[in-house]
């Protein structure tokens, strides 16, 4: 059943607390663009929280990364805006030894949640290696330096200060996915719900979008947000981040987009990751 537009629920929005998207979402959050008539209910989350959030059917647009959403296909669209993907982006596979190659069963490998888009790269690269531990994305280096796990994906500023915490690099998964598919690398989109009225969803991809550009001409005003859910408060470093992840398919997915969720999509299926009955991955497309 679909929402009546005319009355609207609470729309249930849960953001990444990541400083591509408080950059993204910044004019949105502090209400600095028209709400469009609608009352955001807002949560921030670390992203393996959104994706299981997301399964439980917590929010009516919510971010995601790209291999829950394969999942969540049946369910849900991805909004033309607030996706991160591109080259260079990639996740990083980290030792807490040189030399060290992931090879033996007894190792260790810590991913940053069962539905991200970090473990199904690795998954996809490194199948039937090591044992594979799920935890809080900011908790890999620590476990690193102090080598109870022998290697871990890393996300998001840690791509930048890994070298600081005497970690070594053993593969870029984001440019190996290059050298392979010729695509950028899908990392994560905001979903929208199909039970959500097309009216409500249309309404939310244009102050998303606004939200976007808000940012993007007024850059440095969107750091006091970004530092507020940061793990790093480096400001340098949160612009980096913002540099590497956000680009021309943030504001719009496009066909390159659509082709590199394609190769995604096909590549987990070929492995066995995702059921090959699962429907395909679908873009919303506005109707205002």
């Amino acid at each position: 059943m679909t929402r009546s537009v005319s009355s609207p629920p609470p729309i249930r929005l849960g953001i990444s607390t990541c400083p591509n998207d408080t950059f993204t979402f910044h004019a949105l959050l502090n209400r600095l663009v028209d709400w469009k008539g609608l009352d955001f209910h807002i949560e921030l989350l670390d992203i393996q929280q959104l994706n299981r959030r997301l399964f439980e059917g917590s929010f009516d647009v919510a971010k995601a990364s790209f291999h829950a959403a394969l999942l969540l296909s049946q369910k849900f669209q991805v909004l033309p805006s607030g996706s991160a993907l591109g080259f260079g982006v990639g996740p990083l596979l980290l030792a807490a030894h040189p030399d060290s190659t992931p090879e033996q069963k007894e190792q260790l490998t810590l991913c940053p949640g069962e539905h991200t888009t970090a473990a199904l790269l690795f998954r996809l690269f490194y199948p039937q290696t090591t044992r594979i531990e799920h935890v809080v994305f900011s908790d890999i280096m620590p476990r690193l330096q102090r080598a109870t796990a022998d290697f871990g994906v890393c996300i998001h500023e840690g791509r930048f200060t890994w070298k600081q915490q005497g970690l070594s690099l053993v593969a870029d998964l984001g440019t190996r996915w290059e050298a392979e598919t010729e695509c950028p690398l899908p990392l994560g989109g905001l979903l929208v719900s199909q039970e959500l009225s097309p009216e409500s969803a249309s309404r939310v991809q244009e102050v998303v979008a606004a939200s976007l550009q808000y940012s993007l001409e007024n850059r440095s005003a969107a750091l006091p947000t970004m530092r507020k859910y940061a793990q790093e408060f480096d400001d340098e470093v949160l612009m980096q981040h913002v540099d590497l992840y956000v680009n021309d398919w943030t504001v719009e997915l496009g066909t390159i987009g659509q082709t590199a969720l394609q190769a995604l999509s096909d590549r987990a299926r070929a492995s066995g990751l995702i059921d090959s009955q699962q429907p395909p991955l679908s873009i919303f497309q506005p109707s205002i």
